[in-house]
């Protein structure tokens, strides 16, 4: 294909991905809520898709504080905060977001996804340090990770005898992590990890977008733990931030890149959070974790997250539950390669707090019906 333009290039990358079984297509709902609309069919659907964990996207204080910036400020940040400065609700986010997470300072960027980037990089350029990842990270961090320029280890999933191995010979090191790993929704053993980043003299960085239900950050004398966080998942709104000692934060503030070249968050998506944040961190928030808790025990027991993977090993077969489902008014997507290796393709069910137990208990029945969940 040497001689191909690039339109043809294209063409057959989009050739090989279809007849490989792995062609994606956007489907458009017509809200948010749990319960909506398929655009495209009609269909009445209850989602099991979504990230919003505790239903804040859809809270009415939200979206109020989201209108009353868009009055006092417009609808966008204008660019970024280092050309044109800040707005007041910027500052007073970070400040509640650094005191929530018990950490000296934070800093907001416009996604998750360049908050890894953006701290990964600026620690990069500090000597090039031996970066350790757990091996089902996400994508974020594996990519903060690549374009660091760092030296990479990869560890295997949760393991620390060999993150301990990989940190015992290291002189410069970053452990970096998911606290709630996004496609299983298992646990990082933080406070291990924190245990050996200590001994060893690591840097720990803990990436708790999903970490909605726990763990909680480690704390241990002596360690700096830098914590990554989303705006999008448990405040229902959209941005990311890097909490942590203030060193660090004034660091990133000078030197990482997806914050000093990319317009700041809008006045109205910091308002939101603002307004998700101080929900969560009330009794109506803790109203709704209880409910939250109690919608993953009705499906499983014991789990330690919202995100609750059903394995289904084959991607047909996954593909054809998810389509099954939907035929029953239930959307629960598929998750297949290359979001998660061959041959461990599976149905990946979100729970949030503002599910039904009539949502749940025909979710419940659909799977039992489907030969997927046991009991």
């Amino acid at each position: 294909m040497s001689d191909a333009s690039w339109r043809e290039r294209v063409l057959a990358r989009n050739a090989e991905i279809r007849a490989r079984g792995r062609w994606r297509s956007i489907r458009t709902l017509e809200d948010g809520a749990p319960e909506t609309t398929l655009s495209a069919t009609g269909q009445r659907v209850v989602t099991f898709a979504s990230n919003d964990y505790l239903g804040l996207s859809q809270h009415p204080a939200l979206a109020a504080a989201a209108h009353a910036a868009i009055r006092r400020f417009g609808t966008g940040a204008g660019a970024s905060r280092l050309v044109v400065g800040a707005r007041p609700v910027h500052t007073e986010l970070e400040r509640e977001l650094a005191e929530w997470k018990g950490a000296e300072a934070a800093l907001l960027f416009p996604t998750g996804f360049a908050a890894n980037v953006g701290l990964l990089g600026a620690l990069g350029r500090l000597g090039r340090p031996l970066v350790c990842s757990d091996e089902l990270n996400h994508a974020s961090i594996i990519d903060g990770a690549r374009l660091s320029r760092s030296e990479i280890a990869v560890y295997r999933h949760r393991d620390l005898e060999h993150l301990a191995a990989l940190l015992k010979g290291a002189a410069h090191a970053v452990v970096a992590s998911d606290a709630v790993f996004s496609m299983d929704g298992d646990l990082a053993p933080v406070e291990e990890m924190a245990a050996l980043c200590a001994r060893h003299g690591g840097l720990l960085v803990l990436d708790e977008a999903h970490a909605v239900l726990g763990p909680a950050t480690p704390k241990h004398p002596g360690l700096d733990v830098l914590v990554v966080g989303t705006l999008s998942k448990t405040l229902g709104s959209l941005g990311g931030f890097v909490a942590g000692p203030r060193a660090y934060i004034e660091l990133l503030v000078n030197s990482a890149r997806p914050f000093i070249f990319t317009t700041a968050p809008t006045p109205a998506d910091a308002a939101a959070a603002l307004a998700g944040l101080r929900i969560l961190r009330s009794a109506e928030g803790e109203a709704l974790l209880t409910r939250l808790r109690a919608n993953v025990a009705r499906l499983r027991p014991g789990h330690p997250s919202p995100i609750l993977p059903i394995r289904l090993g084959d991607e047909a077969r996954a593909l054809a539950v998810s389509q099954a489902l939907l035929e029953r008014g239930l959307l629960v997507p598929a998750i297949r390669p290359p979001s998660v290796a061959p041959g461990t393709s599976r149905l990946r069910v979100a729970l949030s707090a503002a599910h039904t137990e009539a949502q749940l208990d025909a979710l419940v029945t659909a799977l039992r019906e489907l030969g997927v969940l046991d009991g």
